[in-house]
């Protein structure tokens, strides 16, 4: 009851990415899941429910045998209100005395804690510090929740309004507040934006970002003087990387791209491609006296 009553509508802070959809997050021995490419995907498909630095409010807390579920903004699913299920009927037929709306999608999201045996008996204060990968409950701004999320160098820049070559958008924001004009252009074949900062006679520093990555930093001073920067200052992992080189095991050869499947031979594939011998696959033959059946089996 008493960790009910401490985080129930609790405002937390975001650290990690959560997707919208009734999957959400899980939580185990520190290690967030999904993550990498799976991660990646969840948000393309449903969307992003929060980002880290945004502020959520817990809205539901589920203690089940060996996990806590803790719903935010409203939960991955649709819910209604009591009175919502109330209705009037009479001679005119059935009518609810508050209709609920059909285009309200759920926004919230959710992560569930999950421990080996059982749930142990836990002070608010142990909570909040298993769910610190995900929740931070001790930032007093967006900022300050942002910052806990970023290297050490990007947290300085942050800090102190640099925008570094090599920093994301949220990042430029997060150190320079919303440009007051952005323009798009075009150089070459690459489209890139350029956000500015500043006007005369102040310095007036010139950002280009191509996608969502700083390129170029470009500073006017108030003397004349120009300062470019291009060499790429700082590594930024993305949220969700993709490990696509993975190490081959020592002593076995390199393995060549191919098309063939698990357990076909290079027949198989020569056969596909119309060299070597021939080899029907994937049709039965025509049916004798009607025209060719194709359905294919399970």
């Amino acid at each position: 009851m008493q960790v009910i009553r401490t985080l129930n509508a609790e405002l937390v802070y975001v650290r990690t990415p959560f997707p919208m959809g009734e999957k959400g997050l899980h939580l185990r021995n520190g290690v967030v899941t999904p993550n990498g490419p799976e991660m990646q995907a969840l948000i393309s498909m449903f969307g992003p429910s929060v980002k880290p630095g945004d502020q959520a409010r817990i809205s539901a807390l589920v203690i089940k045998d060996k996990s806590i579920i803790f719903e935010i903004n409203g939960g991955p699913r649709k819910k209604t209100k009591w009175y919502q299920r109330i209705s009037v009927s009479g001679s005119g037929g059935e009518t609810p005395i508050a209709p609920t709306d059909q285009n309200a999608n759920p926004r919230g999201s959710m992560v569930e804690l999950h421990f080996d045996h059982h749930v142990p008996d836990l002070k608010p204060a142990e909570l909040k510090a298993l769910l610190r990968p995900v929740f931070d409950f001790d930032a007093k701004s967006p900022v300050d929740a942002y910052l806990e999320t970023v290297s050490p160098k990007v947290k300085e820049a942050i800090k102190d309004h640099k925008i570094l070559v090599g920093m994301n958008r949220e990042m430029v924001t997060y150190s320079k507040g919303r440009a007051e004009k952005k323009i798009r252009e075009k150089d070459g074949e690459v489209e890139y934006e350029e956000w500015i900062y500043g006007e005369p006679p102040k310095d007036v520093e010139f950002v280009r970002l191509v996608g969502d990555e700083v390129v170029q930093m470009k500073i006017m001073k108030v003397d004349g003087a120009k300062i470019i920067r291009t060499e790429r200052e700082v590594e930024i992992a993305p949220p969700t990387a993709v490990a696509q080189e993975a190490p081959q095991p020592v002593g076995l050869p390199d393995r060549k791209p191919t098309l063939r499947r698990p357990g076909e031979d290079e027949d198989d594939q020569n056969a596909t491609s119309g060299q070597g011998k021939q080899k029907k696959i994937g049709l039965p033959p025509p049916q004798t006296g009607g025209p060719p059946n194709y359905q294919t089996g399970s």
